[in-house]
């Protein structure tokens, strides 16, 4: 059986309380499609984009990458620091990029996470393998933040 294939919908309105939490630095949980139909998920970086599409980066070879080359829907838990306040995101992947802009992308990254600086192995790391990034549309927002 294959999977549907979301047809593109019209992206979900960020409200300026949601857009303030996605632009911290959180960690994001995020739920990809195995081939065989069962649940794949990993925690990861993102970093919300102005036009209100999240941006992730994988290095290439990791299965959730490999899902969303095949199926590009993508579910995304991002887990505020007290842990009880969260919003969750559905999606689809609408732009891959890989080669040297992927790599700026994980650089950028290490820096959102580590504003006093990211781990030089790290960096070297994140230069010598081959990367991927992928930008999710979003299409549906849902929040357990306090008013």
């Amino acid at each position: 059986m294959e999977p549907a294939q979301p047809t593109p919908t019209q992206p979900a309105q960020l409200t300026p309380r949601i857009r303030a939490f996605l632009e911290q630095p959180l960690f994001a949980a995020l739920a990809t499609v195995d081939p065989d139909g069962a649940p794949r998920q990993a925690v990861i970086w993102y970093r919300l984009e102005d036009d209100d599409r999240i941006l992730i980066n994988s290095r290439v070879g990791r299965r959730w990458p490999s899902n969303l080359q095949r199926d590009p829907r993508v579910s995304l838990a991002i887990i505020g620091t007290d842990g009880y306040a969260w919003v969750g995101l559905t999606g689809r992947v609408d732009a891959v990029v890989d080669g040297d802009q992927s790599r700026e992308d994980i650089i950028a990254l290490a820096w959102r996470y580590h504003p006093d600086g990211p781990d030089e192995a790290d960096l070297a790391s994140f230069r010598a393998y081959p990367r991927v990034t992928y930008r999710i549309a979003i299409d549906g927002v849902h929040d357990h933040l306090e008013d």
